[in-house]
């Protein structure tokens, strides 16, 4: 029997979003201290390496190495663990799990249009709505930091952000639900928010930005400088150049950069350790190229298995060319990844996909097990509910080996991200309030939009705490980040940086 769905009314949804107000008031997130048993954060970045391919962990390790800022973005499981004592409401949604500001860029939809959407869910899972917001809002207080901001600077673009969410959801609220479903940041949207932005930043400081859910508070903050005409101008430069770039981001143009000709064949180039193709893969994992080769196919007849019928077909037409493990990300870094070349009508048809490794989030402990019991299609069927548009060709795999398990998708197709580090901080917030519509717009296509408005209310109390939060986890990172670097100076972990 189909499992009976209660329709609650408008009254009871609101109703429900203040009672839960009794189990944690928009306040309470205020004063974050860590626990006093909280785990050696090294231990547990070793603890995750244990699994990870071995001679990748030291390039893990030398991304994060970087600075507190990349160290944030590899830290999810650091994090997941702090947040697990931390107050919520009981209002759950399909989080991201890893909603860290650069875990958000633009990438085509099926229809060819350009989209601003989350594009990292490795770690997704149902849970509180607190737990992707405050892991959002400390990455803009450790960004801003990074970056050279003042104090006064990084509270107003962190309680910008989270002001906007909250707004943003209190207009989801009122919205009709196939609305809600429907809602998106397209390219258009996206290049008349930055044009708006441009003009309105002027040299005397007055930020003058319009955005969907724009900030009072931000705009009356004398601490928000505005930018001079010289950063306005560089940085319509350096956005028009990364739209460029993203429109140039397909599998035709990977093939250029990823690729060379052998005896009339493309085949992808080897550029270790982050690229090494297949024919170079047998010492790593101890089995002969032909052994390798079977595997890859059986698993993208899995991969296929898993696709609607047209899309099955669709990719019936392509061939499989050549494949490598690719280096991706920061977190990532260590866990299986792979690029796979395919040629559909001839070899000036190409369609790269990347494989990466599914492992459970990094959320199952803090919070209960996925339904999923494949992480693979954890992964998937997570980024079909929050995204408000996905790849044609996401699907899942099992491993041939025990526990290991796969997601697929395209390599590139339109992928852009923005250059956090050289925002200034008027870009900064207005990329926040960006980030925080689009985080609301996921909530809100799988949480209870009126039950969450209604929670966080309609004055400034959760602003206000979760950007005392954000300050608070920011200084805790550091410190995370120092102990990091001792580990690594002490010979405790192995480093290679710049790769």
């Amino acid at each position: 029997m189909p499992t009976k769905v209660q329709h609650l009314t408008l009254e009871e949804r609101r109703a429900r979003g203040l009672e839960a107000r009794t189990r944690a008031m928009p306040d309470s997130h205020a004063g974050w201290k860590p626990a006093t048993d909280r785990p050696d954060p090294v231990a547990l970045i070793e603890e995750q390496n244990l699994r990870r391919d071995a001679d990748l962990v030291p390039v893990r390790h030398g991304r994060m190495m970087a600075s507190p800022f990349t160290f944030y973005r590899g830290a999810a499981k650091i994090m997941a663990s702090d947040l697990a004592d931390t107050p919520t409401a009981g209002l759950e949604v399909q989080l991201c799990g890893d909603a860290h500001l650069s875990n958000f860029g633009v990438f085509a939809s099926p229809e060819r249009t350009m989209l601003f959407d989350i594009n990292d869910f490795d770690e997704t899972l149902p849970g509180p709505f607190e737990y992707d917001v405050k892991r959002l809002a400390a990455s803009f207080m450790v960004a801003a930091q990074n970056n050279g901001c003042s104090e006064s600077e990084g509270r107003a673009i962190t309680k910008d952000c989270v002001t906007a969410y909250r707004e943003t959801m209190a207009e989801f609220a009122t919205m009709r639900t196939l609305d809600v479903w429907y809602a998106r940041t397209s390219e258009e949207e996206i290049k008349q928010s930055v044009v708006d932005f441009l003009a309105g930043a002027d040299a005397k400081g007055k930020d003058k930005m319009s955005r969907k859910s724009k900030s009072k508070a931000t705009r009356e903050d004398e601490g928000m400088r505005g930018l001079t005409a010289k950063q306005v101008k560089e940085a319509k430069k350096r956005f028009e150049k990364n739209a460029q770039k993203a429109h140039s981001r397909n599998s035709e143009q990977a093939l250029s950069k990823l690729s060379e000709e052998v005896d009339g064949r493309y085949r992808i180039a080897s550029v270790p350790p982050v690229i090494v193709p297949a024919r170079e893969l047998h010492t790593t994992y101890g089995v002969s190229p032909e052994q390798m080769g079977e595997v890859v196919v059986k698993l993208f007849r899995d991969y296929r298995s898993t696709l609607r019928p047209e899309l099955r077909q669709l990719l019936e037409r392509f061939e499989i060319v050549d494949w490598a493990r690719k280096v991706v990300g920061v977190g990532s870094v260590g866990t299986r990844a792979f690029i796979v070349l395919l040629q559909g009508r001839d070899r000036s048809d190409p369609l790269f996909l990347q494989v990466k490794e599914a492992t459970r989030s990094v959320l199952e402990g803090p919070l209960r097990k996925s339904t999923y019991k494949q992480p693979g299609e954890r992964v998937v069927q997570g980024q079909r509910l929050m995204q408000a548009s996905s790849d044609i060709f996401l699907g899942w795999s099992k491993g041939v080996q025990a526990d290991r398990y796969f997601y697929w998708r395209q390599l590139r197709d339109m992928k852009g991200s923005a250059i956090v580090e050289l925002m200034q901080p008027a870009e900064l917030a207005f990329y926040g309030r960006t980030c925080a519509w689009t985080l609301a717009r996921a909530h809100a296509r799988s949480g209870d939009p009126v039950s969450i408005a209604a929670y966080l209310g309609e004055d400034d109390s959760f602003d206000k705490s979760i950007t005392d939060f954000s300050e608070r986890y920011a200084a805790q990172n550091d410190q995370d980040f120092a102990d990091f670097a001792k580990a690594i100076s002490s010979n405790r972990i192995e480093a290679i940086q710049q790769v």
